[in-house]
């Protein structure tokens, strides 16, 4: 339990009512609560860390000058608002973050008023606030909206086309670019260096905002300032840029300096028009830990503050991780194939791609925070020769799904997608959940896709994706699978071949990727046959049409949806050939589930080995007493 006393400010502020009753002499303390706060609180449960830190000053200068809810506030990307949301009335809830029933790790609407905006992927929040502003000044309403950008978001293509449309329709708003040089690695690309080079221009600003302050706008000389200026920034600024497009740019400023954050919001809070604040941060700033390693502390583990995040060493085998699986794979196949070019949107760390980073340099691409152009790169890199293989979470896939049919599938062009995060994902929520990636590949023509059971089958799935001449995808998800010894050598699997790993009688469960494990517990329970499906398309139908004629029943298994899944393919399978058969669909309900562990929400959705067998019960009881005559027998 965190000590309230020991922050006499903010143990105060229940409301951003309570934040507007300090004086502005107040706030650099209030900060200093805050962020220490901030720490011990995620250090405690776990969460997104370094960027919330970064956030403090601009967050209470924020709340402090603006009147939120009514005026609106969209954060970008969501993971910043941990200091939102404890100034927001949540502040006692907050150690209950990304846990099961608690708060979402993301602003989300359900949650709170203040949370104006679902921002989970990155990079929505300019169009968003540009709708908000084009909607309430329809109706006349004088309300403030305010778009805060950064951790790398700004570097999407989306933000841009937001950029493009309001500096053309010109709409009251404000976006705050807050620059950190960071997502979760280092942010790369010409806008990064177009930043950067913003850095440099601290002494032209001042010089610029010196001669304003000191000519009279009716002056010839400020007519000749004002023309100069526009040589001048078209030559060593790049916030030229964002003028061109249509906002009136301010900036770069210290986004840690409260009274200069306050002076400046209060500036560009009373202008018409598009504005856009430049604010340069730290992440992990007052952490110090977290200032030096900042992607080792964008997301942590609960750990001690006074040691910092601290790995611990355990006398058992780590089991290793699907992501994992994948990044000595692709050194592996790599080293074999100089053709194999690998490519991340921003997602090194996550997707397993920092060792064939360093070993592969002229091989590995970081396209920062663009899912379509990474796919459509893949897919011109595919045109001449090479081989890409796109590194990406099944939830961020979803933004490139008309590259994935137009530029890769319907061309036929050989592109594997290693899909991570498939399935439940746990503590994010449903932002990041791969729940439907089943349904929304397998209807693609001419698309390989598979799922794999264990860690070799993940090796060799790979293999086969990398090797086949056509687009390919293997899904795999989150975390450790059961532990199955991995074969170094760089094998194939028959396309389109399911595997019998338990035969039995009276029931069929075809189980696709980590479903297998749960249904041989099942299996060896019931006495029921055990399939691993292996390939979601194409299907096994030889195999199916064979089981039809053997067992009772069928029951599928999956962590996908139900709705137009693998479940669903054998359906449609059997209605082709004009079968009936009892036939069981297990998978992820119609909704959207919360955060909560992995396990919580495989149990949540009836998918864990209790579950499954509940199910199955429920729907054929007749095979009860199959299970029981065989308890009675051991």
């Amino acid at each position: 339990m965190i000590d309230p006393f020991r922050y006499p400010l903010l143990s105060k502020i229940d409301s951003p009512a309570d934040l507007k009753k300090l004086r502005e002499d107040q706030l650099p303390e209030l900060a200093e609560e805050l962020r220490a706060y901030l720490i011990e609180s995620v250090a405690s449960v776990g969460g997104h860390f370094g960027a919330g830190l970064g956030v403090v000053e601009l967050t209470i200068a924020l709340q402090y000058l603006y009147d939120t809810p009514r005026d609106r506030i969209v954060w970008d990307v969501g993971h910043q608002c941990y200091p939102h949301k404890i100034l927001t009335g949540r502040r006692d809830a907050i150690t209950t973050i990304k846990q099961k029933d608690g708060l979402a790790p993301f602003p989300k609407r359900a949650e709170s008023e203040y949370d104006t905006f679902g921002v989970g992927h990155s990079s929505t929040s300019i169009s968003a606030a540009l709708g908000m502003a084009i909607a309430a000044q329809r109706k006349g309403d004088d309300r403030k909206i305010v778009a805060v950008i950064g951790d790398g978001a700004m570097t999407a293509g989306m933000a841009f086309e937001a950029l493009n449309h309001g500096g053309d329709i010109e709409p009251d708003m404000l976006v705050i670019l807050n620059d950190n040089g960071m997502s979760i690695s280092e942010n790369v690309g010409a806008t990064t260096k177009m930043l950067a080079r913003l850095l440099a221009s601290r002494r032209l600003n001042r010089l610029r905002e010196g001669a304003k302050r000191a000519l009279s706008p009716r002056s010839l000389l400020w007519r000749f300032f004002r023309r100069w200026e526009e040589h001048a920034k078209g030559m060593f600024v790049p916030s030229t840029l964002f003028e061109e497009l249509g906002f009136h740019y301010t900036g770069p400023i210290d986004g840690h300096d409260l009274p200069l954050l306050l002076h400046s919001l209060k500036t560009v809070k009373q202008l018409r028009g598009p504005q856009l604040l430049h604010v340069i941060t730290t992440k992990g700033k007052g952490y110090e830990p977290a200032e030096r390693a900042q992607i080792e502390y964008h997301a942590v583990s609960p750990f001690d503050p006074k040691q910092g995040v601290v790995k611990k060493a355990s006398s058992a085998p780590k089991k290793i991780t699907y992501t994992e699986v994948f990044g000595d794979w692709l050194c592996d196949m790599a080293a074999s194939d100089a053709n194999l070019y690998g490519i991340t949107p921003a997602m090194r760390e996550g997707s397993g791609l920092v060792r064939f980073s360093k070993e592969f340099p002229d091989r590995y691409f970081d396209v920062a925070i663009a899912e379509q152009h990474a796919v459509t790169l893949a897919a011109g890199m595919a045109c001449e020769g090479a081989h890409p293989v796109v590194a990406i979470y099944s939830t961020f896939l979803q933004r490139a799904y008309d590259q994935l049919i137009h530029d890769i599938a319907l061309q036929g062009l050989p592109v594997l997608f290693a899909v991570d995060r498939a399935g439940v994902v746990g503590p994010d929520g449903p932002t990041h959940a791969g729940s439907f990636d089943l349904s929304y590949l397998r209807c693609i023509p001419n698309l390989v896709v598979m799922a794999p059971a264990d860690e070799n089958e993940c090796r060799q799935m790979l293999t086969t994706g990398f090797r086949h001449d056509g687009p390919a995808a293997v899904r795999y998800p989150r975390g450790s699978g059961p532990g199955v010894v991995i074969e170094r050598e760089l094998t194939t699997l028959p396309i389109g071949r399911a595997q019998v790993r338990r035969h039995g009688r009276g029931l069929a469960l075809l189980a696709f990727g980590c479903m297998v494990a749960p249904a041989e517990e099942i299996g060896a329970e019931l006495d029921a046959c055990v399939i691993n499906m292996r390939f979601v398309k194409p299907l096994d139908e030889e195999l199916i049409l064979k089981l039809t004629r053997t067992y009772e029943a069928l029951v599928t298994l999956e962590d996908n949806v139900i709705a137009g899944g693998a479940g669903s393919a054998v359906a449609e399978v059997l209605d082709a050939h004009g079968i009936e058969l009892p036939l069981l669909h297990l998978g992820l309900p119609d909704e959207f589930l919360e955060h909560g562990s992995r396990e919580e929400l495989l149990a949540q959705a009836g998918l864990d080995a209790a579950g499954i067998r509940r199910a199955i019960l429920a729907r054929f009881p007749q095979f009860a007493r199959q299970e029981n005559t065989l308890r009675d027998a051991v």
